[in-house]
């Protein structure tokens, strides 16, 4: 069911708001782009971890050994423990900074959040008043 002329007019502004007030969350929800490169490096890491353990099981059958130490199982250590080290940093999430001190914005207990909720008060008022004048 398309919007009505009115609605289209409140999602437009509620939108240009949301760039307006904060535009490095909108551009992470305006589409998936951003979370595609993380899911493929968790992907790639994990694909590591599975040939890192077929060499560290290939490294105990094969009898390449150099003073005694098999090669290939060390290798295949290496490859698994880099493919972890891809997929768990492509997991966790850098937390926002906004100062230049490297403090989040709600550690320093900035106005933003007083601006959002006025915002949000406005447009549930909005929405209240739509379905109160039908």
């Amino acid at each position: 069911m398309p919007l009505s002329e009115h609605e289209q007019r409140l999602l437009d502004q509620i939108e240009r708001e949301l760039y307006a007030e904060d535009p490095k969350f909108a551009s992470t929800v305006r589409g998936s782009r951003l979370r595609r490169p993380a899911r493929r490096r968790r992907i790639q890491g994990i694909a590591l971890f599975v040939v890192g353990v077929a060499l560290l099981v290939l490294g105990m059958m094969v009898p390449l050994r150099l003073a005694e130490i098999p090669l290939v199982s060390v290798l295949g250590f290496l490859v698994m423990f880099f493919g972890v080290l891809i997929a768990v940093t492509s997991i966790r999430q850098p937390a926002e900074s906004d100062g230049k001190d490297g403090t989040t914005a709600s550690a320093r207990g900035g106005g933003k959040a007083a601006r959002r909720s006025s915002f949000t008060q406005r447009m549930e008022e909005r929405f209240r008043q739509r379905f109160e004048d039908q």
